[in-house]
């Protein structure tokens, strides 16, 4: 579960947004749901935790060296 909120908050910090938004955009969370995890509240399915890392892997971040190099 650590892995997974370590992944999602690698990927949001890489394309420039919060995590919130990052599962808004890819399972429509509402806002509070990345509180509940990250507090140990709640955890995802591993059903919701495959939608999401389908989304990230869809949705690459920027790769910075090739920025530069444009």
């Amino acid at each position: 579960m650590e892995q997974f909120l370590e992944e999602v908050a690698a990927y949001a910090k890489a394309v420039g947004r919060k995590p919130q938004q990052i599962l808004r955009q890819a399972i429509g969370a509402n806002w509070q749901q990345w509180q509940a995890w990250s507090g140990g509240k709640s955890s995802p399915t591993l059903h919701t935790a495959d939608k999401i890392r389908k989304y990230i892997a869809d949705h690459p971040a920027p790769n910075r060296e090739e920025e530069g190099a444009a």
